[in-house]
């Protein structure tokens, strides 16, 4: 059985379960895949946790009150992990991208096996992108700051992200409008930082916040561009690789 610990956001987690049921279309219900959707919606939010080996954190206080928050944060996370471990999950998924920042001491923490998002959406741009090709990441401040895609992307590629005012007056306000169910305001707010590193000559674009391919692929207008292909849904990859993950499982166990 599949655990996924959500709520960071809801819309990101429901987006996580519906891409997990089309990518294995069952003709009947026991032909879709077991699995077990935790909302937490009151782990502490991400952004305003990151922890001290995040950029700009100056005195010894700010790094104290940080390490807290980092903690409160960690804490709610091996809850939300021990409550599916609990429920018999052979593995979890995230749907969030700046959770990411506390996946190695979370995963400690944890008996089963977590997958990491953004390890496996690199590991899916090795196999289209050449080596040194730019990819851009539209992402929150925090997962920008924290390097959770960086730190893979980095070993072969060019990580490129849009400049600070796009990302404050464009890509932060369509995670904003996703948060709040404003999906059209979304897809207009985010277009700016597309074209953005389009002009940039990004071959392919990470949506590495959960809320933004909810905003982008809700309206026909991105849709029908050819460009559509250039964009990375870290959802979608980590539905189909616990999709690969949970057959394989399924296959031993029946076997």
């Amino acid at each position: 059985m599949i655990g996924i610990l959500g709520g960071m956001g809801t819309q990101a987690g429901l987006d996580f379960c519906n891409k997990l049921a089309l990518i294995n279309r069952g003709k009947i219900d026991q032909e879709y895949p077991l699995f077990i959707l935790y909302n937490k919606s009151d782990i502490p939010g991400r952004p305003e946790s990151i922890g001290i080996h995040a950029k700009k954190l100056s005195d010894e206080l700010g790094k104290t009150k940080n390490l807290t928050k980092y903690n409160k944060v960690l804490k709610s996370l091996v809850e939300g992990c021990l409550s599916l471990q609990k429920s018999k999950c052979s593995f979890i998924v995230i749907p969030c991208n700046t959770a990411h920042y506390w996946f190695d001491d979370l995963q400690k923490k944890i008996k089963i096996p977590i997958i990491s998002m953004p390890k496996e959406v690199y590991t899916h741009t090795k196999k289209s992108c050449k080596k040194r090709s730019k990819i851009g990441l539209l992402a929150t401040e925090g997962t920008l700051r924290t390097g959770v895609y960086s730190k893979f992307f980095n070993k072969n590629f060019s990580l490129l992200s849009p400049k600070k005012s796009i990302q404050i007056n464009n890509v932060n306000q369509a995670i904003k409008f996703v948060k709040m169910g404003k999906i059209k305001e979304a897809e207009k707010a985010i277009k700016p930082a597309v074209n953005y590193l389009i002009k940039m000559k990004c071959k392919k674009i990470v949506l590495g916040c959960t809320e933004l391919p909810i905003a982008i692929f809700a309206y026909k207008s991105f849709k029908k561009i050819k460009l559509s292909k250039i964009f990375l849904d870290p959802n979608l990859i980590l539905a189909n690789i616990a999709m690969k993950k949970y057959k394989i499982l399924k296959n031993k166990n029946n076997y």
